[in-house]
């Protein structure tokens, strides 16, 4: 049952890139909007905090069954220990931070919607049944 969450929450992370690439290369402004939206709030902060820690927590769970294992494990891990840092910290800091490098990244939108895309695509194509 929980492997099954997990692929599950694995699957929705892969899809999640390649719709922000769609978006990110069709409706640029879109999604501009949506990811100055990270850390906008208090409410926003955790739940980010709240999702980054479960998809984290897939990864590393799923990790032995997908193709690359050693991969994933590590995006998971890392994606939880990041989110475990960010809990220690206030929300505030988090919200300058991604004020400061979410508008620098933005001038990278095409670039980084292709690398949403090529993540995702992995991602779905490693944690597909009998890909490991």
């Amino acid at each position: 049952m929980l492997s099954t969450l997990a692929l599950m929450t694995v699957m929705l992370a892969g899809l999640y890139f390649v719709a922000l690439a769609l978006v990110s290369l069709r409706k640029p402004e879109r999604a501009a909007s949506f990811l100055l939206g990270f850390a906008s709030s208090a409410a926003a902060h955790y739940l980010e905090l709240f999702l980054r820690l479960v998809i984290g927590g897939a990864f590393v769970l799923r990790a032995p069954l997908m193709a690359f294992p050693e991969i994933f494990s590590l995006m998971g891990w890392v994606l939880l220990g990041t989110s475990v840092g960010l809990l220690l910290i206030p929300w505030q800091w988090h919200q300058r931070f991604a004020q400061h490098v979410v508008p620098q990244a933005l001038r990278h939108l095409k670039l980084m919607g292709l690398c949403s895309f090529a993540l995702g695509i992995f991602i779905l194509a490693s944690a597909t049944p009998g890909s490991g």
